[in-house]
């Protein structure tokens, strides 16, 4: 799975890397990528991070914020 690849071990707690990978599921199923090998993925999981980043805790509202700053809603 491209996020947990670019998830820094030991920056985050086991608690945000769920969340992470949370809003990384939302994030694919609402743009409607299944092959997890699209180089979309690693861009949706970079943008996914960043937006995690900013504090929220709610996968549905980080993943949109996610698709929103890729430009695909």
């Amino acid at each position: 799975m491209p996020i947990n690849r670019l998830l820094q071990v030991g920056k985050h707690t086991p608690a945000e890397v769920e969340l992470l990978n949370k809003a990384f599921n939302f994030a694919l199923r609402s743009i409607g990528l299944v092959d997890r090998n699209d180089p979309l993925c690693e861009l949706v999981a970079r943008k996914v991070i960043e937006a995690g980043a900013a504090g929220i805790n709610d996968p549905k509202e980080i993943a949109d914020l996610a698709v929103a700053r890729i430009g695909l809603r």
